[in-house]
């Protein structure tokens, strides 16, 4: 009778992957019962898993990962060809990839979090912190924000000293440069994205907690989501061994080349590392379902816009018409379709990061990859119009 019964799970099991495969349908078992998905949603990330297949292997990509949560769960993980080009040795869902700006998400989070403790509050000025603090406005010194930090609101002149930042200054030296900056108008009025003083949090953080930026971010973030591969800095992609190495294109083929240390010298800008899965147990929690560790009110917050974001067209070409494009602390805000979405996307050379999640209807996608080309900047917007046109 046992052997009767395995017999027909086995065959069960063939005809239901037969059938699936055809038919473009998601599989799940449960125990011996083996279920055909044919829902709307999986068909969409099925229809979606290959679009990207093709879009992999159809550009000059070396290797990436990808997954989309769904409701609280990992409903698709898949990794990409390899980690240094011309090898055999594969992305798994442990290599670990630099995240880029998508680092300001975390910093956002971590500010929250630490507001909730008491440490600081969002509304404080910078200057009760940091007494000897300038600008080259001093009216505006005095009234600047940790808000306005995070969330591009400072009024200085936008991307001031990234120059700087790509040739390795120390963040010391570049913030003793800070007062020659000019400014654009008083901080909350208008957005302009910061690296530099946008890490201003980190020395923050210490004065009030007397930890460093990396301390934190372990102890409130990654060891409560037992997110395992992630780390803040260079050391970790410099000398662990899974990890995808930066790629660029030359030309006429992708060109490996060393991990540096450019932007890690501004931690909460874009100090910040992980694998895909530790990525999916981060969104899981950004979309509610973590909430010992970031609880409603965190998210209300992050969720909430700040400030209007007149991006340039050619940023968000891939998305065709975006209704709003907004920022909160370290976060974009899209109202795309009707639909809000939680959204930044990171790049430092070698690298991109993409992060995006639909609160509404709990689905969201993430994306890294270590030879930027056309795939990074297409991948979240042709998944979101694949998953809100599902019949």
């Amino acid at each position: 009778m046992g052997h009767k019964y395995c017999f027909f799970v086995l065959f069960l099991l063939f005809i239901v992957l037969s059938c699936s495969d055809r038919n473009n349908y998601l599989i799940k078992q449960d125990g011996f019962t083996l279920v055909v998905d044919t829902s709307p949603e999986a068909q969409a990330i099925k229809k979606y898993e290959t679009y990207f297949k093709t879009q992999f292997d159809s550009n000059r990509t070396v290797g990436a990962s990808l997954a989309i949560i769904y409701k609280g769960k990992v409903a698709f993980l898949k990794c990409y060809g390899v980690k240094t080009v011309g090898t055999s040795d594969s992305i798994d869902e442990h290599t670990v990839f630099r995240l880029a700006s998508v680092s300001k998400g975390f910093a956002g989070i971590l500010a929250c979090i630490l507001e909730q403790n008491g440490n600081i509050k969002l509304s404080d000025r910078v200057d009760k912190y940091l007494p000897n603090f300038r600008l080259k406005d001093t009216l505006d010194s005095h009234i600047l924000t940790i808000e306005n930090l995070l969330s591009h609101t400072t009024g200085l002149v936008p991307h001031a000293y990234d120059d700087l930042i790509e040739g390795g200054v120390s963040f010391s030296t570049i913030l003793g440069e800070l007062p020659q900056v000019e400014i654009s108008d008083t901080p909350g009025k208008l957005y302009s994205y910061q690296n530099v003083i946008f890490s201003l949090v980190d020395t923050i953080f210490y004065l009030q907690t007397g930890k460093k930026y990396s301390t934190l971010i372990e102890r409130k973030i990654f060891k409560p989501l037992h997110m395992r591969d992630a780390s803040v800095g260079a050391d970790y992609t410099l000398f662990r061994h899974n990890v995808a190495m930066p790629h660029i294109w030359d030309g006429s083929r992708n060109v490996t080349l060393m991990p540096n240390k450019g932007y890690y010298n501004l931690l909460p800008a874009a100090g910040v590392n992980a694998s895909i899965i530790d990525m999916c147990k981060w969104m899981i929690a950004l979309m509610g379902y973590k909430e010992d560790v970031i609880n409603k009110s965190i998210r209300k917050k992050i969720n909430t816009p700040l400030i209007e974001t007149p991006l340039k067209r050619s940023y968000t070409r891939s998305w065709g018409k975006v209704d709003k494009k907004q920022y909160s602390l370290g976060w974009r805000i899209y109202t795309y379709k009707g639909r809000k979405i939680i959204y930044h996307g990171g790049y430092v050379t070698g690298y991109k990061a993409e992060i995006a999640f639909c609160p509404k209807e709990e689905v969201g996608i993430i994306f890294l990859e270590n030879s930027p080309d056309e795939l990074a900047s297409k991948s979240v917007p042709e998944f979101f119009n694949i998953w809100f046109n599902r019949k």
